[in-house]
């Protein structure tokens, strides 16, 4: 059937690709991101003039904290689904800007669960993170695991989102699901990830900065299997649990971390120029790996990523060619 879907932080990475897909399948696409400065808003706005031009697809500038607003847009459009991607990103920026966080993360989030609330959702699917795990030295992650360690304040946050939403679900009876991101990288991707700085900082001459000596293991996800796998679920509405709770968490990875240095040689060979480094310590709240264990999303969803670390940064140095006009047909030029 096709439906009404509202995806917050539509002009993001991951709520662009999501929207387009959706987009594709004939739904009707509400799409609301508050187009903050945390990194080029004229990446957001790219992506959004492709999702403009889409049949289908409304847009809507708004903080999901601004309640007032947020509820007018749920009761106008009354989705079927809600996708709430919508957050403040990046552990490192939570050490500089914490408001940021509570203000997105914990405000927004709960906004988003009493409109829910209020306008009988079908199903509500939210973006958690693969760093509510923390460093802890049990590989891979489960979503059994414990996640009552966070070592940052982003972290802090999802884990709170997914302790929010199990209790709107358990008193309210929406069926909820939170997902897990593991390092999602790919084409229109975010400038704050390290996979794309590494390629500006080659481009532009630069040093590049590799924490722990370079010596971080993460499960880089493309993001075409993020939204395959984001798709299954909201198709998929979680049963009561022996609580009679319907959430579920799912971790969303490839499910096969890769050494930090191998990631930056291929960047660099699809480049074709070598990268100047400089190792540095470990970051505080990073951790020094990430591994996914998806076999839960395989057995429920009848899910299987099949994008290698090779095709999906070639496919992701193709666009940023392109789009930093180093090849033909660039879609923007270098300020």
């Amino acid at each position: 059937m096709k439906k009404t879907i509202l995806v917050t932080g539509a002009a993001g990475f991951i709520g662009y690709h999501l929207s387009d897909h959706l987009l594709n399948e004939g739904h009707y696409v509400i799409g609301v991101d508050d187009l903050n400065e945390y990194y080029d808003a004229d990446l957001k706005r790219a992506r959004l003039d492709k999702l403009h031009s889409r049949e289908n697809f409304r847009f809507i500038r708004e903080d999901i904290s601004n309640a007032s607003e947020i509820e007018k847009i749920f009761s106008k459009f009354r989705p079927s689904v809600v996708v709430n991607l919508a957050a403040q990103a990046g552990v490192r920026y939570s050490i500089e800007n914490p408001e940021a966080y509570i203000r997105s993360n914990i405000i927004g989030f709960h906004t988003i669960l009493e409109c829910c609330r209020h306008n009988k959702v079908e199903h509500l699917v939210f973006a958690s993170s693969s760093s509510v795990y923390g460093n802890q030295k049990k590989i891979p992650f489960s979503e059994s695991d414990n996640t009552d360690r966070p070592i940052s304040l982003y972290a802090a946050t999802k884990k709170s989102n997914e302790e929010m939403a199990y209790s709107y679900s358990s008193m309210f009876g929406i069926p909820i699901t939170g997902l897990r991101f593991f390092t999602v990288y790919g084409p229109m991707g975010r400038p704050d990830m390290a996979y794309y700085k590494f390629a500006d900082n080659i481009r532009q001459g630069k040093t590049i900065e590799l924490y722990n000596h370079g010596d971080l293991l993460r499960d880089f996800t493309y993001v075409g299997d993020v939204v395959k796998a984001t798709e299954k679920v909201i198709k998929t509405i979680p049963g009561p649990d022996p609580e009679g709770v319907r959430y579920k968490v799912y971790n969303i990875g490839k499910g096969s971390p890769e050494k930090l240095l191998d990631f930056v040689e291929i960047i660099e060979r699809l480049y074709g120029k070598h990268a100047v480094k400089e190792m540095k310590e470990m970051q505080p709240g990073d951790v020094y790996q990430t591994y996914a264990d998806t076999s839960l999303i395989t057995k429920d969803l009848k899910y299987r990523p099949d994008t290698t670390l090779e095709k999906g940064l070639a496919l992701f140095m193709d666009w940023y060619k392109e789009y930093y006009g180093l090849g033909a047909n660039s879609l923007r030029k270098d300020k």
